[in-house]
């Protein structure tokens, strides 16, 4: 059985291929447009937003992420060599499953040949075939005017600013938003990434981790894009974010909050501004029957990020070879948290479920 994984758009397929420690990792992508063609100079700025090895809350691997691309018949091929893998890291865990890890899962289906070391293509190491895709979606999608942004909207119980803590196109809150790209630690108020900073330090010296969300706010989106049902924004934009590992969790707009509210206090009120019809606020998050609304209000997202699972604290586990319970300690380079750098990941997948929407437009 095949261990790559397949992405089948209206317009857009991908094919990522490769393993954690392989000897290269990397995606196809088929149906751009004639003439598209990546930048090869913001790919390496964007790679470099989730490279790991750069800092205390990421994991000790360093991998440059330089991504060597080719054209394929009708397909363009982008792929990284590994550089820094250790495969023996895991020599000794190999037959007793990870917890929250798909190492038990992956043999369901895989068998022996279900690589364990790293997680295999399970690993957030594939994280970075789907950014290689999602840098030409992101730089494409500007030239038509969309910008995507996201940032660390809360780890433990540290929250950063928030879209919903501004007006709905708030021109103040998209800028410093913006600026998060360039930000080591892509948090908009350098206060509440101090604390978050300090949060994930006390779990690394506990030898745990910790999760958080992701806000995430695309801008220009024209009104249209969408559809019912299957076609719905959501479920295309939830799609690819679910292809995150280590996202159990997205919502749009006020998302879960909703449920608490009346319908009059969840509703958004249609009025005119010269002539165009705004949102007074974006409680919806820029999408109404799974369409978006436009210029009226951004397409608004949070994603939830779980803790890292491989954590060196004792933990209960099985041995499968022997048929018994075992305890399991996870050595090797593992990130105390994985947020910071799923920022751009996530900005890659919703990238790409637009670029797709857009291209399919005609189809």
């Amino acid at each position: 059985m095949s261990m790559d994984s397949t992405y089948e758009g209206k317009a857009l397929s991908l094919k990522i291929y490769g393993q954690s420690h392989s000897e290269t990792i990397g995606v196809y992508i088929k149906g751009l447009p004639e003439g598209v063609s990546p930048d090869e100079e913001f790919t390496r700025s964007f790679m470099a937003r989730r490279a790991p090895g750069k800092n205390a809350w990421s994991t000790p691997r360093k991998e440059a992420d330089e991504v060597v691309f080719e054209k394929q018949d009708d397909m363009l091929h982008g792929y990284i060599v590994n550089t820094n893998t250790k495969p023996k890291d895991y020599a000794s865990i190999m037959n007793c499953p990870r917890p929250s890890h798909a190492d038990y899962t992956a043999g369901i289906i895989y068998g022996d040949e279900a690589a364990r070391s790293g997680g295999g293509i399970f690993s957030g190491r594939m994280t970075a075939p789907l950014c290689i895709a999602g840098s030409i979606a992101l730089a494409e999608l500007k030239k038509m005017g969309i910008e995507i942004h996201a940032h660390i909207r809360s780890i433990g119980n540290v929250y950063d600013d928030s879209y919903y803590d501004h007006e709905p196109r708030d021109p103040e809150f998209k800028a410093e938003l913006a600026r998060c790209a360039d930000k080591e630690f892509p948090a908009i108020s350098d206060r509440s990434a101090d604390e978050m900073k300090e949060i994930i330090d006390v779990a690394r010296h506990d030898e745990d981790s910790v999760g958080g969300v992701i806000e995430c706010v695309i801008y220009g989106l024209p009104e249209g894009i969408g559809g019912p049902i299957f076609g719905g924004m959501e479920a295309k934009i939830a799609e690819l974010v679910y292809a995150i590992p280590a996202v159990k969790g997205v919502e749009f707009g006020l998302g879960f909050g909703s449920s608490m509210l009346r319908g009059s206090e969840n509703n958004d009120p249609f009025f005119y501004e010269e002539d165009k019809v705004r949102l007074k606020t974006n409680k919806c998050g820029g999408i109404l029957g799974g369409i978006s609304v436009g210029e009226a209000a951004p397409v608004v997202f949070a994603a939830a990020v779980k803790p890292t699972p491989s954590i060196s604290r004792e933990q209960d586990t099985v041995d499968l070879a022997g048929k018994q319970n075992t305890k399991i300690s996870i050595q090797g380079r593992h990130d105390p948290c994985i947020v910071p750098r799923a920022v751009p990941v996530t900005e890659a997948a919703a990238a790409i479920a637009i670029y797709d929407m857009i291209l399919s437009r005609g189809n």
